[in-house]
């Protein structure tokens, strides 16, 4: 008797075999590991940095006012819209992040005893490293066709900690590695972030729909270099998904980049509307006023500001950089170091093709072009401009440094390892000539009449002598600044000036200690 047997069943298919997770855990330790300790290699120079314009008084006034109640920096930001929109600008959430980083390096003197001078540069530096994170994250955010983080980086990725690095150079004084780099990086990263996360949308449901709608209202309300996220957005999605992915225009990237715009123009429109009519007559604050007439002539001088060589001038103010010390020695072997490291992992990493190596290339420099525009439109910049002075920083440094080091890394190392292993080399010296740059800039903080006036009133605070030998200290660092003062306006003491300061200060210490700064002062 015979029996008719079947066929065994044809295995099925196995299914693309996935990286083990340590294989895909490794490469992006290391550029985690790049995106935290290259910028601080190249700012390290500027930790003890003299602080400068608002730096002299913020930290202790916002410090002193808010560590006690948090919770009135969102009551404050709101009473005080209309007088910032009679200084023609809107930034309310803005300005809590920007108080909050304050209070932040407040905290670090009253917790660790850290002075304010050093604990600025600490936020601004912690600022720096989640801008460089966002880059990486943008980039691969627009390249990678797969899942986010589940398989190994790009090689691209591989190079980018180290061609943003390279941008954090104090290009002037009102460079944001200088003035406010807390609030401006962390502005950049969050354009950087928006674009990111819109990128990958892949399905819409009417919560994650609403909660971009109120992203876009939250970010017309930020400052002005976030509002640049809109337009950043729109490119990156339609770029990522018509070049880089091959797909038609009816995706959620998409549709998501236009709910962001009908959460943004209802607050943004009548806002600018109100702004124009207080500061068509020119009575505005010329850091937010907009300038239409000059902005195409300054232009080309922004669109080129990012680039290191015109910040290493800008930041050496004309003079030679010291290459050869201690300290650019050290920057260069720790540098080479990483990036050796780097190379070796390029390996397994995989090249870009040309679709994803041009996309990001154009979003990048999409961004480029954004933040110049924004500093275009800008009357002190355009005079700048005028003059001939190129290189100068300013509060949209961070984003297009970021915008410049992605489009150098998607137009050179993308595409193939021998080029990624290559381009290391020169990034390796630029941010080696960025830290010399960064100690020029503070060796140079000495030149005033007065120098390190405002480290010696951080130091005070920051250990403070309730003596009246500490008294009589202080009240001799109080009368330095008189004298500075009278210095620097022609023979006349800057009253708003210096009950600014004594205002501050006076909080700050009674927060701290529950002393007054200087006790002769006036109360």
């Amino acid at each position: 008797m015979t029996v008719e047997t079947a066929p065994p069943p044809s295995p099925a298919r196995p299914a693309r075999a996935q990286p083990p997770a340590v294989v895909v855990a490794r490469p992006w330790r290391a550029v985690v590991r790049n995106c935290v300790l290259v910028p601080l290699i190249v700012l390290i120079p500027l930790v003890a940095l003299t602080p400068s314009a608002d730096h002299r008084f913020n930290v202790y006034s916002n410090g002193g006012l808010y560590a006690g109640r948090p919770w009135r920096m969102v009551v404050t930001a709101v009473e005080s819209v209309p007088q910032f929109l009679r200084l023609g600008n809107f930034r309310p959430l803005g300005r809590i992040v920007e108080w909050s980083l304050d209070l932040l390096a407040f905290g670090l003197t009253g917790l660790l005893g850290v002075p304010a001078n050093i604990a600025l540069r600490l936020v601004s530096f912690a600022a720096a490293i989640v801008l460089t994170l966002a880059a990486v994250v943008f980039a691969e955010a627009v390249t990678s066709r797969g899942r986010l983080f589940a398989s190994t980086p790009s090689v691209l990725v591989a190079t980018v900690p180290f061609a943003v690095g390279m941008g954090f150079v104090a290009a002037g004084r009102t460079s944001t590695t200088v003035l406010f780099g807390g609030l401006y990086f962390l502005s950049a990263a969050l354009v950087l972030g928006v674009a990111a996360f819109v990128c990958r949308i892949t399905r819409l449901n009417w919560p994650l729909a609403l909660l971009i709608v109120l992203a876009g209202a939250a970010l017309a309300s930020f400052n002005e270099l976030a509002a640049l996220a809109l337009p950043l957005t729109t490119v990156a999605v339609v770029v990522r998904e018509r070049v880089v992915l091959g797909h038609g225009w009816r995706r959620p990237g998409v549709n998501a980049a236009i709910l962001l715009w009908l959460g943004f123009l209802p607050v943004f429109l009548p806002v600018r509307v109100i702004i124009y009519s207080i500061c068509a007559h020119g009575a505005c604050y010329t850091g937010s006023d907009v300038a239409l007439p000059g902005a195409p002539a300054a232009l080309p001088n922004r669109l080129a500001a990012w680039l290191p060589p015109l910040m290493w001038h800008r930041a050496a103010d004309g003079t030679h950089l010291r290459l050869i010390g201690v300290l650019p020695a050290l920057a260069l072997l720790a540098l080479a170091l990483l990036a050796w490291r780097a190379t070796r992992q390029l390996a397994r990493l995989a090249a870009l093709d040309r679709r994803q190596s041009f996309g990001l290339a154009g979003v990048a420099a999409a961004a480029l072009l954004l933040g110049a525009v924004l500093s275009a439109l800008n009357s002190d910049l355009q005079e700048l401009a005028r003059q001939g002075v190129w290189g100068q920083g300013w509060r949209e440094s961070g984003l297009t440094g970021a915008a410049g080091g992605v489009l150098v890394a998607a137009l050179v190392a993308g595409r193939c390892r021998t080029w990624a292993a290559a381009t290391l080399v020169p990034l390796v010296v630029a941010g080696t000539i960025a830290v010399a740059a960064n100690k020029a800039v503070h060796d140079g903080s000495s030149a005033g009449s007065y120098p390190y006036l405002h480290d010696r009133i951080a130091q005070e605070i920051a250990d403070f002598d309730p003596t009246a030998a500490g008294d009589a200290r202080r009240c001799e660092l109080r009368a330095l600044f008189v004298k500075t003062s009278i210095a620097n306006h022609h023979g006349r003491v800057d009253q708003p000036e210096l009950e600014r300061i004594d205002v501050s200060l006076n909080r700050a210490t009674r927060q701290l200690d529950g002393h007054r700064f200087c006790a002769k002062a006036p109360r």
